[in-house]
């Protein structure tokens, strides 16, 4: 990899961020690569791989459905030669309790957009919780 990929990557990972903090669905849309995979962890029926931009944006609606998730900040977002992480905090309502957890997005880029995305939450078990694991 080239030394400015660091900077190309955090471009990209700027944007979306951006977009996402402004809540403009059609960026945070176009942010993904057609072919994007979406790699959700833990003990849950959303768990698993998820491959391409409809069934990416499928459990993305679904996540939403089940916990009216919404963002409250985005802590940091890094880039390396490799990849580009976000650090957000969101808030997921569960049993008329709203809670915020801290969530890792790391990331790989492909020409220009988010291919591929690991989700990585502070409390595994709540989400699991949450999502109906």
């Amino acid at each position: 990899m080239s030394s400015k990929a660091p900077d190309d990557i955090r471009a990209v990972i700027r944007g979306y961020a951006d977009a996402w903090v402004a809540n403009d669905v059609q960026r945070i849309v176009d942010s993904y690569h057609d072919e994007v995979v979406f790699h959700y962890f833990g003990r849950n029926p959303l768990a698993g791989t998820h491959r391409g931009k409809a069934a990416c944006l499928a459990v993305l609606k679904k996540v939403k459905e089940r916990t009216n998730r919404r963002l409250v900040s985005i802590r940091d977002v890094l880039a390396g030669e490799h990849y580009g992480l976000i650090v957000a905090v969101e808030q997921f309502e569960f049993q008329g309790r709203a809670v915020e957890l801290e969530r890792q997005l790391r990331y790989t880029v492909k020409d220009g957009k988010l291919a591929e995305c690991w989700i990585y939450d502070e409390d595994q078990r709540f989400v699991d919780e949450v999502l109906g694991g």
